[in-house]
């Protein structure tokens, strides 16, 4: 066996000390750390847990004074398990290699971390390991640290299929997009009544794509207004000035905390929504507002010219 093949297979400990430049380093390690989570891009992974494996090296600066057996002068271990932790806290992932990414970048945001080598395997999904390995450095980390600063607090409206078709529609759009605030739209499902399951998860599905019917029906009034699904692109969008629609299926099925609300509640959904992107308010048009709310409430009639 090679070399280059023996290292792919070897611990990343080896990968660490294989390719090591002049300056020298310490490293701190994390192998075979075993967590049972839902993830996967196949709908066989959806609804169950599996285990998947973390081996972790991490190489550090080497301190230029003694340590005296200080914890708080070193990186600790915990440092690394929590951001294992916090990573598969925040959102149901599809693939190893955006959660390799994740926690390689929260890792080297500790100052004393400059180089990650995260594997990640999955050990239920066939007779042997499934995996992948990535190797990142201290400088990639920084626009991540950089989008976590410069975090933007939107302003969310629910609009109730009154105010979707209210000759107000465009006035409104005009009224928030003046503010500078980030913009997003959310709606509930048409009057038109969706199909009807006894099966629940089938039904949830059924509700949460009627609410993104409605969502196209907004955008067609405006093309200002942009259907949008994923935590990336209404980013990508608050810090670009798009107005989006909220179409929830994917957040909605891929959260780890998901929301109590079902689908048919929609107020309530964009409610968790809301707090989820941390909004500033969320304003109702033409809609009781929800029951409870950890955000600034704030409802109009769909009959109102002026925000």
């Amino acid at each position: 066996m090679s070399s280059e093949i023996r290292l792919a297979f070897a611990h990343p400990s080896e990968r660490s000390e294989a390719t090591a430049g002049s300056e020298p380093r310490d490293r701190i390690s994390l192998r075979d750390h075993i967590v049972e989570i839902e993830i996967g891009a196949f709908q066989a992974e959806r609804g169950v847990t599996q285990r998947i494996c973390f081996n972790v090296v991490v190489e550090v600066r080497p301190l230029t004074s003694p340590i005296d057996d200080d914890v708080d002068r070193i990186l600790s271990y915990d440092k690394v398990t929590e951001a294992i932790a916090f990573e598969l806290a925040d959102e149901r992932l599809n693939l190893l290699e955006t959660l390799a990414e994740r926690v390689a970048e929260r890792i080297l945001l500790e100052p004393q971390a400059m180089r990650a080598f995260v594997r990640i395997e999955k050990l239920d999904r066939g007779p042997g390991a499934l995996g992948v390995e990535i190797v990142r450095t201290r400088g990639q980390a920084a626009a991540f640290l950089s989008d976590e600063e410069d975090a933007l607090h939107p302003e969310l409206v629910y609009l109730s299929n009154a105010a979707i078709a209210s000759p107000h529609l465009k006035d409104w759009i005009d009224q928030l997009e003046a503010t500078g605030r980030p913009l997003i739209f959310c709606v509930g499902a048409s009057d038109t009544p969706a199909p009807q399951t006894s099966h629940r998860m089938a039904q949830r599905r059924i509700d949460l794509l009627a609410i993104e019917q409605n969502a196209w029906v907004l955008a067609s009034k405006d093309d200002r207004c942009v259907v949008v699904d994923t935590r990336t692109e209404l980013d990508w969008a608050m810090k670009n000035g798009q107005t989006c629609v909220w179409a929830p299926s994917k957040i909605v099925l891929d959260a780890v905390d998901g929301p109590s609300a079902q689908p048919s509640d929609a107020i309530a959904l964009a409610a968790w929504f809301a707090a989820t992107f941390d909004a500033s308010e969320m304003l109702v048009i033409g809609a009781e507002m929800p029951r409870s709310s950890s955000l600034p409430l704030r409802a109009v009639p769909a009959d109102t010219a002026k925000l």
